[in-house]
């Protein structure tokens, strides 16, 4: 059995994670347990407040996994049984741009997404993805940002391109791109 895969794109603010959480809720029913994956590093006091606060709101439902960079490792670990909340992956492809250092490249960010998607892949997992869709904006100066921009864009592509649902969520409304959300 392969994994199900749903992908949810908003802007900052758009509604995103709340409607990702909603999805991720509605869909772990008979027995199956409920996953959120943490790819945020908490740097400084406001980033560790809104991290605890989003903690308080999703409630004991949740089984918590922090993983800021080996998230292709990490699905890997997830079962049929396991509804699986990643938020979001755009901040994890940030993270890996900043590990990467001096050596990060288009080629490096696209293995690392390469190993991420042939994982969700291999999952057996119901899998929800939350990214930004940075590309409906202006392109910052500056070869990191350039970095970022472009293989979020790249990401966001190979993820839809294997998902069975995409939502573009704006001011709270969610557009059915891809699929059906059930």
């Amino acid at each position: 059995m392969q994994a199900t895969v749903s992908l949810i794109l908003g802007g900052a603010r758009s509604g995103k994670s709340r409607f990702a959480e909603q999805q991720a809720k509605g869909k772990a029913t008979q027995g199956k347990r409920l996953h959120y994956v943490a790819t945020a590093t908490p740097f400084d006091d406001e980033m560790r407040l809104r991290i605890k606060h989003h903690q308080q709101q999703r409630g004991a439902d949740w089984s918590e996994h922090e993983c800021a960079l080996e998230l292709a490792s990490l699905l890997t670990q997830f079962t049929a049984n396991d509804v699986v909340l990643i938020e979001c992956l755009t901040l994890w492809l940030n993270n890996v741009i900043f590990s990467l250092g001096e050596a990060c490249s288009n080629e490096a960010l696209e293995a690392q997404i390469t190993e991420l998607v042939q994982a969700v892949k291999d999952s057996q997992a119901r899998l929800i993805f939350v990214s930004n869709e940075v590309g409906m904006g202006v392109v910052p100066l500056g070869e990191v940002s350039r970095y970022f921009v472009d293989n979020a864009g790249r990401m966001n592509q190979q993820i839809a391109a294997i998902a069975d649902e995409v939502t573009l969520v704006a001011a709270g409304l969610p557009l059915q791109l891809k699929g059906s959300a059930r």
